[in-house]
């Protein structure tokens, strides 16, 4: 028996998961990363911790079951995205730390951007708007304030990866500087329509072309490991961000077909096939995937702290000690006591793009105890998704039929209870919500026929649980209108 090892970089920890054709895990590593803060809404990661975190649960999943590299038939990985990082060609050494997709450092630029008058251009070219969200303004940013770095990237000294361009180059010992269409469609400098790097966006940057990777597809050979690193060689075969991992994960190969995932950030995702579909409320149009000599698209709604809520009750408020907490917490009254939690910590994202709102706690009494605050929290998450359907509703027209749902906060049955009576919608949770990494590992596995089509993933996909309404559609408005004031309350206030 062969499996197929995901590499599944998230934005607090590093996991391995090895995962049979039934689509099972074999065995799971995984280990958090340290979070650096320099300054108020400043986010880095050291890229070197990462790949040595990453390495390190690689062998932990290995030895668990006492696997060897030709027990692995090839490798699939995937990542947090727009995650930047700049390193040296030769030594390998990043010139700075990996500027993380949350970090706000490069509003002020962005604002330059949309002064000129290039929104439009660059929604139409990119797909995105223009936000410090995405890679092309951090890598700007590296150069122009690292001493030496313009210089050694316009010698050719430099290379520029999100993580996966960086994982996959490590693994190769340094042959292989790539990256795939949907990772690519992140960075603000790829244009999804023509699939090449854009030269006017790039010229206006003034980033140097070669420092980018070449972009291929989401399934393909990209190379092959470092002998050394396993004692033996392993395909890799697989790339894609984190969100179309997990639309590829979920299944959604048909267009309509929608997933979130409530990873550290919050992801709606929906896929528009051929389709790139120039949104007016605030998404992104996006590129899926490349497979079979063929790019879907999709289109996303994007929250910044999703997830992320919980681990500041644990790690900044000490309310909790363990995620698993705010259920118990939350079912212990019967509703906020009025309290709103606005997770704008590091702005707000899809539909209202403020890189300048901050977190707020709205309704404050003197009887909201920590239960209230946990389970406002957890509401948080639920409101925010609401806030993207809406908007992604509003685009194609009609609403979606039911919400396919995946990520570690998926566990959270009372999350999702709250999330189906908000949206007056099914919501479905799979056995495995796990899709990001399974996602990985499908894109790997199909391009060396370990599975055969998307009919043979299909087969492996199985509903754990739907949840369907029980609050009443006028209380669930009143609800919303309450989320909608404490939002606005957030806005503009770091500018």
């Amino acid at each position: 028996m062969k499996y197929v090892m995901a590499l599944d970089q998230g934005t607090t920890s590093c996991r391995c998961i090895l995962y049979d054709h039934q689509g099972e895990q074999i065995s799971v590593a995984q280990k958090e990363f340290t979070q650096i803060y320099p300054q108020t809404g400043w986010v880095e990661h050291n890229a070197r911790e990462i790949w040595e975190t990453q390495m390190m649960v690689c062998r932990l999943a290995l030895a668990n079951i006492n696997a060897k590299a030709e027990d692995i038939d090839s490798i699939g990985i995937t990542n947090q995205r727009e995650t930047t990082i700049v390193w040296d060609k030769k030594t390998g050494i990043p010139v700075y730390n990996a500027i993380v997709w949350q970090c706000r450092r490069t509003a002020g630029f962005c604002d330059q951007l949309k002064a000129e008058g290039l929104t439009d251009i660059y929604r139409h070219k990119t797909g995105l708007l223009i936000d410090p969200y995405f890679s092309g303004t951090k890598l700007r940013w590296i150069l122009e304030n690292v001493e030496g770095a313009r210089e050694k990237a316009e010698d050719g000294q430099l290379l520029f990866g999100t993580i996966e361009t960086w994982l996959i180059w490590n693994l190769t010992g340094g042959r292989v500087h790539v990256t795939d269409y949907s990772n690519a469609s992140r960075t603000m400098m790829f244009n999804i329509r023509n699939l090449c790097w854009d030269e006017e966006i790039l010229k206006r940057l003034n980033i140097p072309g070669k420092m980018l990777p070449e972009v291929k597809p989401s399934s393909c050979l990209y190379g092959v490991t470092d002998s050394r690193l396993f004692d033996g060689e392993i395909r890799i075969c697989g790339a894609a961000g984190d969100q179309q991992a997990a639309l590829f994960g979920q299944t959604c190969f048909s267009e309509g077909e929608a997933k979130n995932t409530f990873g550290t950030g919050g992801f709606v995702l929906v896929n528009t096939g051929n389709r790139i579909i120039e949104s007016e409320n605030g998404l992104l149009s996006t590129i899926a995937w490349g497979l079979n000599g063929k790019v879907c698209y999709a289109l996303e709604g994007s929250v910044f702290v999703s997830g992320a809520v919980i681990q500041w009750l644990r790690d900044e408020l000490g309310i909790i000690s363990e995620a698993s907490e705010t259920e118990n917490l939350a079912r212990q009254v019967d509703d906020t006591a009025g309290a709103y939690v606005v997770p704008a910590f590091t702005g707000l994202g899809a539909p209202y793009w403020d890189p300048y709102a901050r977190g707020v706690i709205v309704g404050l009494t003197r009887g909201v105890n920590k239960k209230h605050i946990a389970r406002a929290a957890l509401e948080s998450m639920a409101y925010q998704t609401y806030d993207l359907l809406k908007a992604i509703s509003d685009e194609l027209g009609r609403p979606l039929a039911a919400l396919k749902v995946d990520g570690g906060a998926a566990e959270n049955d009372f999350l999702l209870e709250f999330q189906s009576d908000i949206l007056q919608q099914k919501v479905v949770r799979p056995s495995c919500i796990e899709t990001t990494s399974i996602g990985a590992a499908y894109l790997a596995g199909l391009a060396t026929g370990y599975w055969t089509s998307e009919n043979d993933v299909k087969e492996n996909w199985q509903i754990d649980r739907v949840f369907e309404p029980s609050m009443k559609s006028e209380e669930a408005q009143k609800l919303i209108i309450k989320w909608h004031d404490a939002v606005r309350r957030s806005f503009n206030w770091a500018k």
